[in-house]
């Protein structure tokens, strides 16, 4: 099945993608790095902190600028997209963060906060946006009650859905996932991975899933990219990447793995 996902057009082609930090730009955080991503693919992004894996995600986003390169998403280069063009895209690429809660305003209730990009970013009138807002929290596995609790009183696997709902809300098809489930016991991330997998067989979600922990990868994603000091050192699909690594730094990655 992964490689009948590669035989159609990509949806995002990145090329000779470079950030660098810094007021003279001396740190450069990613090095010519180039990949394709194809539609209804899980593709994930992998290395150690620092590797330069969630200025990549950021990038796709819009949350940052790329020092220089190309971002092609279906055939427009965000890379030189202004806020207005970003706009547009915003409502088509979506991020998951790994924490939630520190974008979600603690005096607002989350249904509301849900209703609020119906209200403002898909023009529906507030009863529309309430009855959306609740549609989507049921989705993703929330009770419609949940609508009127305020951030504090979830845990934090509830937190990712509910997170995952108001990406949801967009009506995205390509979604970010950075780190998005790092944060959780591992009988929550199983519970999050499976959630997010079925969302992309009812949506027909393209993800990018950025993480450290290469046994959730391998469980989540058809092809692996491994990144070290920013540089894209090897890529693969999944399975034949972890059972044949060719580069000693993934294979340092996989022998690092915990026994499951």
């Amino acid at each position: 099945q992964a490689k009948k996902l590669l035989t159609q057009p990509a949806l995002l082609e990145v090329r000779s993608l470079d950030k660098y930090f810094g007021k003279r730009s001396e740190i450069q955080a990613v090095k010519g790095v180039g990949f394709s991503l194809y539609p209804g693919e899980s593709l994930g992004l992998v290395g150690e902190s620092g590797s330069g894996k969630t200025t990549i995600g950021r990038i796709l986003c819009g949350l940052e600028k790329a020092s220089a390169g190309t971002v092609f998403y279906k055939g427009e280069d965000l890379a030189q997209a202004n806020s207005k063009a970003w706009k547009k895209w915003h409502r088509e690429i979506q991020i998951i963060f790994q924490d939630p809660f520190a974008s979600l305003n603690p005096r607002i209730r989350i249904g509301e906060a849900i209703a609020e990009v119906l209200i403002y970013r898909k023009g529906k009138n507030r009863q529309a946006a309430k009855e959306r807002a609740e549609e989507l929290l049921q989705k993703t596995g929330l009770d419609a009650s949940a609508y009127h609790k305020y951030p504090h009183e979830f845990s934090g696997g509830q937190r990712q859905r509910i997170g995952i709902a108001r990406a949801l809300a967009m009506e995205p098809g390509f979604i970010v996932c950075d780190e998005s489930v790092s944060a959780l016991d591992v009988s929550v991330q199983a519970q999050i991975l499976n959630l997010l997998n079925d969302l992309k067989e009812e949506f027909g979600f393209t993800y990018l899933f950025i993480s450290h922990d290469l046994a959730v990868v391998k469980y989540f994603c058809h092809r692996v990219l491994v990144l070290q000091h920013g540089a894209l050192v090897e890529s693969g699909f999944s399975d034949q990447l972890y059972r044949h690594p060719q580069n000693p730094y993934t294979k340092m990655l996989i022998e690092a793995m915990p026994d499951l």
